[in-house]
């Protein structure tokens, strides 16, 4: 083969190679699993085995949530916010479940209207997914959308006099999803929540991912910081026992650390 030969092959070559790195089926292999509504379906985000109930400004503990909900009476609450770094999960064989949100009610009523993220184990792979969930259906994965972790999310819900307007934007992956709905039979706006989960799965609390530490940050409800309605602290412990599963740190600004202990 001639130097001109071979260097037109060199060149061929190297654009064959590009053009192959760039199909979407390369592409998608840096991609994680993600949230298919086949698995939302099953989950929920029920309130799960609260001690303490109707303590005000108190340490509390429950079986699946960890965070804190500022509590008051029917329509002190109208909106919730706050920004979180989804966490990046790493995963053995065991199936295991985590999810980050922000909420109204819920906290001392069956009524719950929220919208989140989720860092999963599923089949030994990592799983992420963006959802929103109006009690008592299940949860409702967010379409045409990637997660990854790391990426920087900001999520509100808002009571609009109507309506409640639930909305989870990525700034990393550039998306913002939208939904708006009458929110939960018999809801009384009496607490605003930002939240990190356990979820129930098929009707039972799941085991808790190793998400790490996830930081929420502009925690605010009605605008103001959360920290300003002196919110219940909850710490997720184990059913059968007191052993801790998730820790917040303390509140200031409207920023707390939220750590895994155990799943």
């Amino acid at each position: 083969m001639s130097p001109r030969s071979s260097a037109g092959f060199v060149l061929v070559t190297a654009a064959a190679l590009t053009a192959a790195l760039a199909t979407p089926s390369l592409a998608a292999s840096n991609t994680p699993a993600q949230l298919t509504q086949a698995i939302a379906s099953h989950e929920s985000h029920t309130l799960r085995g609260l001690a303490k109930p109707g303590k005000v400004n108190a340490t509390v503990s429950s079986t699946n949530w960890s965070g804190y909900a500022a509590t008051g009476s029917t329509g002190a609450y109208t909106s919730v916010t706050s920004a979180w770094t989804q966490p990046t999960v790493t995963c053995g064989s065991a199936t295991t479940y985590s999810s980050f949100w922000v909420g109204l009610d819920g906290y001392s009523n069956s009524a719950l209207e929220q919208t989140g993220t989720e860092a999963d184990c599923i089949g030994g792979k990592a799983t992420y997914g963006a959802w929103w969930e109006v009690l008592p259906a299940s949860e409702s994965a967010y379409s045409g959308v990637t997660v990854k972790g790391g990426d920087k999310f900001t999520a509100t819900v808002t009571y609009t006099g109507s309506t409640f307007t639930m909305t989870l934007a990525d700034s990393t992956e550039g998306w913002t999803k939208t939904t708006t709905h009458a929110g939960s039979s018999g809801f009384k706006n009496a607490s605003a929540e930002v939240i990190a989960e356990a979820p129930e799965v098929g009707g039972s609390v799941a085991s808790l991912a190793n998400f790490g530490t996830v930081t929420f940050t502009g925690a605010k409800t009605n605008g103001s910081n959360l920290d300003t309605y002196s919110p219940n602290e909850i710490v997720m412990t184990k059913s059968s026992s007191s052993a801790v599963r998730a820790q917040p740190g303390s509140i200031s600004g409207g920023s707390f650390a939220d750590v895994w202990k155990a799943s």
